[in-house]
């Protein structure tokens, strides 16, 4: 080997962990600008046949779920949107109660054409899902939410006093301002605190998501989705009073390391039919720190019969 062909080799090889990327959506996916409920969401589509949608939560952006749309999208027309105000939908400064952000979503499958669709949720999203389900649940075929509680149902009120959550109650202008510049620095808490190794949250996706979480309203939008909690309790216990429980079917998957059984927990609290589950080696990063388990966990259920 020459000298030249040598150094190159060295080259890639020092450099090969700088060179890891979020992974990229196939190339059959395509994104699109969806005007709907007086907010502009940014949504990938791809695959063909049942629909299902792809909602994401904080920290991250509907970039999370590229393994899993990929899988699903051999015989699924799988939809990814990025929540109001993240990612690279437009950012108002209101309407980050779950409810308004269920609307959001309902109004990309008009815009689509989907009348039916299975979800799959996280995080945040799983409190958006919630609410598509309550006020649409002849749209929603199976629902599964993965680690994270939903406002209002079932321990909510418990889990408030973890002090993990600090996060509920942190925010206003004077935060946002503390933040300003530091976004990473921010993130990089919920990156660390919530996973079981840390290190499968890779330096390119914290880069990757501190750069889109640093847009313009974005950290605003953020603290926001949080504030609305108490509104967002208020809704669900009232639609729950009013409608009773979901009759679709629900899986509910905890990381090993985070909620694990208790997301089944809080499901049964608010469902009729649901079915536990555990990702394994994981905290609540399911799609960075297992993605191979996630994605047979989700598969597994949406294929059932």
């Amino acid at each position: 080997m020459s000298f030249r062909a040598a150094f190159a080799f060295l080259l890639i090889f020092v450099t090969a962990p700088a060179l890891a990327a979020v992974p990229p959506y196939p190339a059959g996916f395509k994104t699109q600008e969806i005007t709907t409920n007086g907010v502009t969401i940014h949504v990938r589509v791809g695959g063909q046949g049942p629909a299902v949608v792809l909602i994401h939560g904080y920290g991250e952006t509907g970039d999370m779920w590229a393994p899993l749309a990929a899988d699903l999208a051999r015989d699924h027309r799988v939809i990814v949107p990025d929540l109001r105000g993240l990612g690279l939908s437009s950012k108002p400064a209101s309407g980050y109660d779950k409810k308004t952000q269920a609307s959001d979503i309902t109004g990309v499958m008009d815009a689509l054409k989907v009348e039916r669709a299975d979800l799959v949720t996280h995080d945040i999203g799983n409190m958006v899902g919630f609410a598509v389900a309550m006020q649409n649940p002849e749209r929603v075929g199976r629902f599964v939410l993965i680690d994270a509680p939903v406002p209002g149902v079932g321990p909510w009120e418990e889990i408030l006093k973890n002090p993990l959550l600090w996060h509920f109650r942190f925010g206003g202008p004077d935060m946002e301002r503390l933040v300003k510049g530091r976004e990473r620095i921010y993130l990089d808490r919920f990156w660390n605190e919530f996973s079981a190794d840390p290190r499968k949250f890779d330096e390119a996706s914290r880069t990757h998501y501190a750069r889109l979480y640093a847009l313009p309203g974005a950290m605003h939008a953020g603290f926001e989705q949080f504030h609305a909690f108490d509104q967002d309790a208020i809704d669900n216990r009232a639609w729950l009073a009013a409608k009773g429980k979901l009759a679709m079917p629900v899986l509910a998957l905890g990381g090993e390391k985070s909620f694990g059984t208790q997301m089944a927990d809080v499901m049964r609290a608010a469902a009729t039919d649901v079915t536990g589950g555990i990702v394994p080696a994981s905290g609540h990063w399911i799609m960075e720190e297992n993605p191979v388990a996630t994605t047979r966990l989700v598969r597994a259920y949406l294929d059932r019969p």
